[in-house]
């Protein structure tokens, strides 16, 4: 596959630069998913910090292809990850430029293509990984303050706004409460298709309103039903449940939906 090959390349080219402790990849490549529409995660370690430098991190990644263009991602909270679109051929292919002591912190555990001297798998054994799980409490200090914006936007008439705002509220609520309610780890909507139970995706879908204002209603009816009974199956006595916003938002609820 494209992305192995890439991915063999870029660690003959590494190899041979001093400054590099080790390369490591994630992502699909861990679980055998890699396909014609995959990316390419590689995380590049260095004894010094690059990527306070973006001119740094595109020089070393214009060495490993054909490189169109390269940003870093802000825009996802991970301004050390240098986003990049190589062609011949064609691929989407992320490096993270990290330390020996900033790889100690990892949401997964990589698979090792390039470990000079043993440095990076002395750092596996030594720390875990751990994925980031969703503060059930954040949310729960949260929705019905989302839920009422919903309903302002919607009584405005500004639908496109109220649409919006559903694609927020699968990424950061139901994509991944369902997925830990499906035993995956909570990747937003990654991959709900394949992830989720059938009724699990039927409710995901079901989140997804039309264009007028009683589907957005009534969407938008259905995403509290749907956060009240995963609120209930995940979140355990420890959450305190914010229930005199949650009464005062469903009665303006009725009141937008009877104007």
């Amino acid at each position: 596959m494209i992305q192995a090959e890439f991915a063999d390349r870029a660690k003959k080219i590494l190899e041979a630069k001093d400054e590099v402790i080790g390369l490591a990849v994630g992502g699909s490549w861990l679980t055998n998913q890699l396909d014609e529409f995959s990316d390419l995660d590689l995380i590049l370690v260095t004894k010094n910090k690059i990527s306070t430098d973006r001119r740094a991190m595109l020089d070393i990644a214009a060495e490993l292809g054909h490189l169109l263009v390269g940003f870093t991602g802000e825009h996802v909270g991970e301004p050390r990850v240098l986003i990049c679109l190589f062609d011949d051929p064609l691929l989407h292919v992320d490096i993270k430029f990290l330390t020996l002591e900033e790889f100690r912190e990892r949401v997964e555990t990589p698979a090792l293509l390039l470990d000079k001297d043993g440095q990076l798998q002395s750092v596996i054994n030594d720390t875990p990984s751990k994925f980031p799980r969703p503060d059930y409490q954040w949310i729960e200090d949260r929705f019905w303050v989302w839920v009422h914006y919903a309903l302002l936007k919607i009584g405005r008439g500004e639908y496109l706004e109220a649409l919006d705002f559903f694609a927020f509220l699968r990424m950061t609520v139901f994509g991944p409460l369902l997925h830990i309610k499906n035993r995956n780890l909570p990747r937003g909507v990654r991959k709900v298709e394949a992830d989720l139970s059938a009724d699990d995706f039927l409710d995901l879908r079901k989140t997804i309103p039309d264009y007028h204002k009683q589907s957005l209603l009534d969407t938008l009816r259905h995403a509290v039903s749907l956060y009240r009974r995963l609120r209930t199956d995940i979140f355990g006595d420890g959450i305190l449940l914010r229930k005199e916003a949650e009464e005062s938002v469903m009665r303006y609820f009725g009141e937008i939906e009877r104007a």
